[in-house]
Formats: C-alpha cells, sequence, structure tokens
C-alpha cells in the first residue's frame, strides 16, 4: 500500500504526567518509535502471556520485516508509562496512521464525511495489533502496578498525547470490554462490533462437540469432513521445530494468493513469517493441507494461554469445504486435544455459525479531536450499537446446537 503524504515524519512528544490524583508516582509518557529499542521483558510484563499479539515479539516481527514502518502507512510511535527511575509500569501499542487499512473496524465513511466537510482525517492515532482483528488487551498494564490506576494514567497520556499531535482522532481497537468502558468513562466514543468463537465445553473429542450440536447441523458437518476426507489429503497442525522454512515459503504463496485477490496487495512480507518463526514457532499452529507430499493450502494459528487465534488462510487448488476443515476444524480438534477454552476464528462470515463459531462483541474507544464531529459520530454510534445487539440477538437464533426440544444424537 503506499503511504500517505500527510503522515509526519516526526514522533509525537513525551508527556509528563505528574497528577498525583492518578498516583504517587510522576510518570512521564514516553514515545518509542521502534520497540526494538526497549527490553522485550519489560514490555512483556506489561503485556503477559495470554494474548501473543500484543507481545514484543509479535510487535517486533512486524518492524523488523517491514511490514509495519515508514513508507507503509504504519509508523509506531509506542507508548510506555515511566517513572523516575526508568522503570516501566504500562505501554501501549500505538501507530500513526496515513489511511485506514489494515484494521477492520471500519472508518472509511468517517474519513469522507469529515473530509467533506473540510476537515484533514488522516493523519490519525490508533492503538491497535496491525492486521490483526483480534480481540484483547490494548492497556498494558504490569501486573504489580494498581490496574485501575495505571489504566487511566495510560488514557491520559494517549488523549494528552493525541490533543499535543494536533492530529484528528485516535482509535482503540479491538480492545477488551473493560478498558473499553474505562475510556468512555474518559470522554472517548464506544464502538460495538462482532465475531465468531468457538467454545470448549470441556469436551473430550471431536465427536463429543459434535453431540452437542442439532442432528440436522451434526450431519452437515460430518458430511463436508467426510468430503474432504475422500480427497487423500494429509492435513496436518505443525507447530515449534515442525516448522521448516518449505513450510513458509509455501504458506507465503498462498496468504500471496488470496491476499491479492482480497485486498489487492497483501500486508505482510515474507520476512515477517521469518521473523515469526525465529521469535514465536512455539506459539504458532500451522494447518497445512498437502496431496502427495505437496503443500496445496495452510491456516495460520497463534496459541495463547487459553485460546487458539486463527489468522490467516490461503489455497493453491480449490478442493470444497478444505476452508472450513483447515480453519475451523482443525481448530476445534486441536483446542480440544490441548484443552483450549476457545478458538478465535477472526473478522466476518456468518457460515461460521453453523460451525459451531457463535456472535461475542468485541468493542473499540474513539477519541475525536473536533467536538461537533465527535458529537456526529457518538450519534451514529449510539444507533449503531443498538442495531448491533439486535443483530448479535438475532444471530444467535441461527445457533447449530440442540435446543431441549432436539434430543436426537
Amino acid at each position: 500500500m503506499s503511504p500517505s503524504k500527510s503522515t509526519p515524519s516526526s514522533s509525537l512528544p513525551n508527556t509528563r504526567l505528574p497528577d498525583p490524583k492518578l498516583t504517587d508516582l510522576t510518570l512521564t509518557a514516553r514515545v518509542v518509535d521502534r520497540i526494538a529499542s526497549m527490553p522485550a521483558a519489560a514490555w512483556d510484563a506489561c503485556a503477559g502471556d495470554g494474548n501473543p499479539f500484543v507481545s514484543h515479539a509479535f510487535l517486533n516481527a512486524l518492524e523488523v520485516s517491514g511490514s509495519v514502518g515508514r513508507g507503509t502507512g504504519w509508523l509506531p510511535q509506542h507508548i510506555v508509562l515511566e517513572d523516575a527511575a526508568g522503570v516501566i509500569h504500562a505501554a501501549t501499542p500505538l501507530y500513526v496512521k496515513g489511511h485506514s487499512q489494515g484494521e477492520y473496524v471500519f472508518d472509511h465513511g468517517w474519513a469522507e464525511a469529515y473530509e467533506r466537510a473540510g476537515g484533514k482525517y488522516y493523519p490519525k492515532l490508533q492503538v491497535a495489533v496491525p492486521f490483526s482483528p483480534v480481540p484483547g488487551p490494548r492497556l498494558l498494564v504490569k501486573p504489580s502496578a494498581d490496574d485501575s490506576v495505571m489504566r487511566s494514567a495510560l488514557i491520559s497520556a494517549l488523549t494528552q498525547t493525541a490533543e499535543k499531535s494536533g492530529l484528528s482522532s485516535l482509535h482503540v481497537t479491538f480492545c477488551e470490554q473493560q478498558e473499553a468502558m474505562d475510556m468512555v468513562d474518559h470522554g472517548y466514543l464506544h464502538r460495538l462490533g462482532t465475531q465468531y468463537h468457538w467454545h470448549n465445553k470441556g469436551y473430550a473429542s471431536f465427536d463429543d462437540f459434535l453431540g452437542d450440536l442439532a442432528s440436522r447441523k451434526r450431519k452437515a458437518i460430518r458430511k463436508e469432513r467426510a468430503s474432504v476426507a475422500a480427497q487423500g489429503l494429509d492435513i496436518s497442525a505443525l507447530s515449534g521445530d515442525e516448522l521448516t522454512s518449505a513450510h513458509w515459503d509455501a504458506f507465503f504463496a498462498f496468504y500471496m494468493d488470496t491476499g491479492g485477490r482480497k485486498w489487492g496487495r497483501p500486508y505482510l512480507t515474507r520476512a515477517f513469517f521469518e521473523a515469526l518463526h525465529d521469535a514465536l514457532r512455539d506459539r504458532v499452529v500451522l494447518v497445512m493441507a498437502f496431496r502427495d507430499g505437496q503443500p496445496i493450502a495452510g491456516a495460520l494459528n497463534l496459541r495463547g494461554r487459553d485460546a487458539l487465534f486463527g489468522r490467516n488462510w490461503g489455497a493453491i487448488e480449490d478442493v470444497p469445504f478444505l476452508h472450513f476443515e483447515c480453519c475451523y476444524y482443525q481448530a476445534i480438534d486441536y483446542a480440544i486435544e490441548h484443552k483450549l477454552a476457545r478458538v478465535e476464528a477472526g473478522a466476518q462470515g456468518e457460515h461460521k455459525i453453523q460451525r459451531g463459531y457463535l456472535p461475542v462483541e468485541t468493542h473499540s474507544a474513539h477519541w475525536i479531536a473536533d467536538p461537533r464531529f465527535s458529537e456526529a459520530v457518538a450519534d451514529y454510534l449510539e444507533r449503531e450499537r443498538r442495531v448491533m445487539q439486535n443483530e448479535i440477538t438475532g444471530l444467535m437464533t441461527l445457533s447449530p446446537f440442540r435446543q431441549d426440544n432436539d434430543p436426537g444424537r
């Protein structure tokens, strides 16, 4: 993608936060333009180990591979809160954005409306994990710190940074619900979205999961899996040292083919997958389908503490139901075997419901500098939330799970 000409080339200003109502510490919000310039242990002490996408290793892989950085429209400007001794207590992944690509919480309409009214929407600020519509923590606080106090300090730092920057807006996407509510308390706007997640009810096997489904849905899934099995493919979930450069070469070809058709230009470079392998291969679960020893399709997942996160899919051969097998059923198999609580299958796709992935809420928070535009967006979001809540309620009626009046197994 081409970078926006309006993307600034200089860093955002550091901010001191001496407010005694927030903390007894005198904190400085320091801007970090390369995550590699700060110790991984200090960042990960704030990020925790539950969600790999906010880890130092994942964010660094994006940067060192050139997937984000100058020329991409994603300029890293991460914020860390540190005390006078340089001890880091909180952090957040922040980017100056020259466009709205790779975010999955769509604000193109806002941008067009603001610019039609004579405003300049880009560049903007974005707290996010680039190209990853994975809900998780965005206000990262070290466990030894006072969580609510540090979150307030971090939100204040973000707001002050946004105000000083002179940019149009700040968007915190796919954050946790409590983070969104905390930001609302600081004057941010709340946006509601939806995704589809599968939840493990302590199943012992895939057949055990199928036993929870209505008979018609159960038969449909068995038919799909049987259709793929009849193709004579070898499907494996690879992780850790099982992964080789040849696997990544094949998967990158799948990714480029799918991404080129969907977006025109895929976001991630080949070097990203190499960096991911080097730093996080033990958390990678790469489902690969082989025909006569040759890879023809793959689905990339990352494993968290209690969840499997589905990310990218691609194929060079059109096999009916292979997408469902690699992305959804193999993920369920893996989660059951490894006793993970859920599988998060990513953005969009009502077809996931019939395969056991039910709608859940996602959350984002938005700060807009122009008070008139902020008021207009707030009115829109209030109406959108009502529509989204009704939509989620309606989608739940499509659940494939057995009701009391469907006792058959």
